[in-house]
C-alpha cells in the first residue's frame, strides 16, 4: 500500500464506528504490525477526542507485539479525555508489559478521577498477574474475558 492510500485511510479513523471507518480499519489493518505507527502518528496530532479514542482502540490488537502499541497506550494515559484513558489502560492491561506499570502507578496516584484510577490499578493487576482478563474481571470471578477484536 502507498503512503498517499494510507493517509487517504487513515483520515477516515474519526471514532464514528460509521461503516467508512471500519472498512477503512480492515484495509489498514492489511499493513499487520505496522499499522500501529501509523496510528501512533495519528494520535499525537488529533484533536477530536474520538479520533484519539479510536487510534487506541485500534492498537489494542497488536499491544502484546508491537512497542509502537504500547507507547501509543502509555502517551494516551495523560489524554485529557477519561474515555481515551480508559482504552489506554485497557490496551496496557491487554499487552501485559511490564515496563508500563510504573506509567499506570503515576496515573493512578495523580488522577482526581476515581472510574480512571480503578481503570489504571485494574490494568497494573492484569499485568502483574499476567491475566489480561483481570481488567474487566476486577474480581477475579473466571466469569468475565476481555475480548480484542
Amino acid at each position: 500500500m502507498k503512503n498517499d492510500e494510507i493517509m487517504t485511510l487513515m483520515e477516515k479513523l474519526d471514532g464514528s464506528d460509521s461503516d467508512e471507518e471500519a472498512k477503512a480499519i480492515d484495509l489498514l489493518r492489511k499493513m499487520g504490525n505496522e499499522f500501529p505507527r501509523f496510528l501512533l502518528n495519528k494520535y499525537r496530532v488529533s484533536k477530536k477526542w474520538q479520533v484519539r479514542c479510536s487510534c487506541v482502540y485500534n492498537a489494542i490488537r497488536y499491544a502484546r507485539d508491537v512497542e509502537d502499541a504500547v507507547q501509543l497506550g502509555i502517551e494516551a494515559l495523560s489524554d485529557r479525555s477519561k474515555i481515551v484513558r480508559y482504552r489506554a489502560c485497557m490496551l496496557l492491561g491487554y499487552a501485559l508489559n511490564e515496563s508500563a506499570i510504573p506509567f499506570l502507578e503515576d496515573l493512578s496516584h495523580s488522577s482526581n478521577d476515581s472510574e480512571t484510577i480503578d481503570d489504571a490499578n485494574a490494568a497494573i493487576d492484569a499485568i502483574k498477574h499476567k491475566n489480561s482478563n483481570f481488567f474487566v474481571d476486577r474480581d477475579h470471578t473466571g466469569d468475565i474475558t476481555l475480548r480484542v477484536n
